[in-house]
Formats: C-alpha cells, structure tokens, sequence
C-alpha cells in the first residue's frame, strides 16, 4: 500500500476518539469495547497493520530527530491494567532510543511537594527532535489528588489558597502550559486508555492467578476499584477540560488489547506526519565537501 493511502486510513482510524473540544464530551459515549466493526478474526489483519505503522513511525521519527525543530509530548494516562504499558512497549517498538525517552511517574517524593504540582513533569519534557513519552503525569493531580483529597492536604499550599475553584484553577494552568508548549514547538499529544470495570477485573485476577504475572498486582489496585465511579467523573471532567485543537485528548477503547494499539499507533502516525517532516536539506557547501571526501576516499586503499 502506498503511503499516502496508508496515512488516509490512519487519520480514519483515529479520528473517532480524538477530542479537539471537551465542552460537550461525555465519557459514556465511548465503548470500552469498540473496535469500529472489526472483528476477532480481524485481529491478524490489524497485527500487520500495527507492524506497517511501527516502521512508518520509525522513518517519521528518524526525520524528526534529524529535523531537530519539533518535540513531540505523548502523555498516557489510565485505571490500572487498562494497558499503558503494553502500548507504549509496542507502538514505540521500532522506534531509535536516541530519540526517545520515557519517564513514569508515581507518587510524588519530598523533593517533588517542595514545589508546583507539575515541576516533577516539566523538568522531563522532550528535547527538540525527540519524542517524550509520560507514563502518568501532572494530570494525576486532577484525578488521584481530586479522589483522596486528604492527599491535597499533603501537598504544603497555603491553606487560603485550597478553595473550591483549585481544580478549575489547575485545569487552566494545564491548558496554558500545553498552549505555551505548543507555541515553542512541543506537539502535545494525550491517550485516556478506557478499560471497562468488568475488563479490569478480569485482568487483576488473571495477574493473580499466574505467576509469572504476580509482580504486576498490588492489593492497593483493588481498593481503588472502590473509587471507579469518583475516577470516571474525574476523568471525564479532565478531559472536558482540557482538550483543546492544539492539545488532543484520544479516548482509546481498551478493552481490546489489540486495538488499543492499533489507534494509539494511528493517532501518534498521524500527529507525527502532520508536521510535514523531511531531511534538512543540504547546502552548496556542504554538497561541494561531501564531492571532496569522496574523491578522497576513492583515491586511498
């Protein structure tokens, strides 16, 4: 398949769970389970479509690197086991680890509620030419701190300064961080992985049940299954928030291991490829030196 229409059917494949415009977004409109009519014995199908798309992103990245003007910020947030970390282990599979780099982030240290809620995440942003990928960011101090509020309590603010409006006041300085970043050339692209609480369940007891899988479950997952329906609203409210054109939430069904990555692979394909990419382009000069070096190498044994 030719690029071009390869790249048609990516911007396909993303676009129904793109969020330029949270006003009217409601999280009950999209189905954990979706796959856009696909269906399990199309999964090969979209495993090969997966493997194409990971060595476009690997030639988009490399003219990215070489490019050294953009930066591109992929934010992934989630519920436990909803698979942020298989998507990124498999959509960045092809990708030059010179050019890209993964930070995790859990509960803040001493160091990190010395200062602003998003200085631990800022100071981890992408290089130009680079992808930076968040696994969990700043935006946990709008879902994980707005839960258990007594964490809030934790965090040194002046007291005067912990009113009603801290939440509508910590989406807005997301919205103006992101639009700054934007400006200077920092593509900011944010994935919710929408695992269903039936999938969720199902994943915690297979993590229990094998042993191999033992070291992923944590007893404090299950109690914040406690909190589900706080965290939707949370997530919901975030996304409404702070989806803008120029800082697209995608709102990935995650149900499906395999089409989670499909989408996320898309939407990181098509963000990538609207940057209009190349090679830099190489001067007169430059084109005169490469003439000399080769004859020069052609001439010695």
């Amino acid at each position: 398949m030719k690029k071009k229409e390869f790249l048609k059917r990516v911007r396909k494949l993303a676009k129904p769970f793109r969020v330029n415009d949270g006003k009217d977004f409601k999280l009950k409109h999209i189905d954990p389970a979706d796959t856009l009519n696909l269906k399990s014995e199309d999964k090969p199908k979209a495993q090969e479509a997966l493997k194409n798309g990971i060595e476009l992103l690997a030639e988009l990245q490399d003219k990215l690197y070489a490019q050294d003007r953009w930066s591109v910020l992929l934010i992934f947030q989630a519920m436990d086991a909803a698979g942020k970390d298989g998507a990124i282990k498999h959509v960045m599979s092809g990708i030059n680890p010179q050019g890209c780099q993964v930070f995790s982030f859990k509960a803040p240290t001493s160091e990190d509620l010395d200062h602003d809620f998003m200085w631990r995440c800022l100071k981890r942003l992408p290089e130009r030419g680079r992808i930076g990928i968040f696994n969990r960011s700043y935006y946990e101090e709008t879902l994980v701190v707005r839960v258990h509020e007594e964490i809030l309590a934790k965090q040194k603010l002046p007291e005067r300064l912990i009113t009603k409006h801290i939440w509508d006041e910590r989406f807005q300085d997301i919205r103006n961080i992101e639009k700054y970043l934007t400006r200077n050339g920092t593509i900011v692209r944010k994935f919710f992985l929408h695992v269903s609480n039936e999938e969720q369940k199902k994943r915690f007891l297979e993590r229990i049940d094998h042993p191999e899988k033992n070291w992923k479950f944590s007893s404090a997952d299950v109690k914040e299954r406690g909190h589900w329906d706080e965290y939707m609203k949370a997530y919901e409210d975030m996304i409404r928030n702070t989806a803008t054109k120029d800082s697209s939430w995608y709102v990935v069904p995650a149900d499906n291991k395999w089409f989670t990555r499909l989408v996320v692979a898309a939407a990181v394909i098509d963000s990538l490829a609207s940057l209009d990419l190349e090679y830099p382009e190489v001067g007169e000069e430059k084109l005169k030196e490469l003439a000399e070096a080769k004859i020069l190498l052609l001439e010695k044994k």
